[in-house]
């Protein structure tokens, strides 16, 4: 794969942003319940990160639960917010030695002390790691996170209101915007999903659910990537 590497460092590819959709599918044209697709969605994230690493990507942002995931069933989303944190608690170390930086998009403050116990410390272990920086979206929508900004500005007195006020006061004010949004199984819309961020981003949507994503798929997400014009409204 080193010729994707060299891809990557090509077209100057730093960060992946992924709506990693198709679990519950997955599960359902194999009869399987829903929570053996989420299952699997986590072992398809581990691939892709491992993947981002192995090519030289810097930055993979994951919408993991978004806003309006709250409406599905609360079994589901009571298992949901259990995977996170069980995920967490069994991979952390090995995400600590692989240098991976885990941080935390959305407002994490709705979830329970048990768990926004184990995401600060997740990100506390890894902070000062220097490799994959891995930002998960959780309990995240891209219009709350706007208004969020909008009122923190209202609320500081700022007056000269500029894009990069605005993305200053973003949940992701420290890291690049995406250059490549990829969604899997086939769903042609962002969902809600960093509307301000993706202003300028290259978009694939691949028919493959998420569960069956790995560094095959990426790699020829890359190559694709690569193909594009980048215009800018240029």
């Amino acid at each position: 794969m080193e010729d994707i590497k060299k891809l990557v460092e090509e077209c100057n590819l730093k960060h992946i942003a992924i709506i990693m959709d198709g679990n519950r599918r997955w599960a359902k044209e194999r009869n399987l319940p829903s929570a053996v697709g989420h299952k699997k969605g986590v072992d398809a994230l581990k691939k892709t990160m491992r993947a981002c690493d192995d090519f030289g990507i810097k930055y993979l942002t994951v919408y993991a639960f978004s806003t309006e995931n709250w409406n599905r069933k609360p079994e589901e989303v009571n298992f949901l917010m259990d995977l996170l944190g069980q995920t967490l608690k069994n991979e952390l170390k090995e995400m600590d030695e692989n240098n991976v930086v885990i941080s935390f998009i959305g407002d994490t403050t709705k979830l329970s002390e048990k768990l926004q116990k184990i995401l600060n410390n997740a990100v506390e272990t890894t902070k000062n790691n220097t490799g994959v920086n891995l930002q998960i979206a959780f309990n995240y929508g891209a219009r709350d996170e706007i208004l969020r900004a909008v009122k923190d500005i209202v609320n500081e007195g700022i007056s000269d209101i500029t894009e990069e006020t605005i993305s200053e006061h973003l949940y992701t004010k420290n890291i690049p915007d995406p250059d490549l949004l990829i969604r899997t199984g086939g769903e042609m819309r962002v969902s809600n999903y960093l509307l301000w961020q993706i202003a300028y981003s290259e978009f694939i949507v691949t028919q493959e659910f998420w569960p069956e994503f790995d560094k095959s798929k990426l790699a020829d997400c890359v190559k694709e990537f690569a193909r594009r014009n980048r215009r800018y409204g240029s």
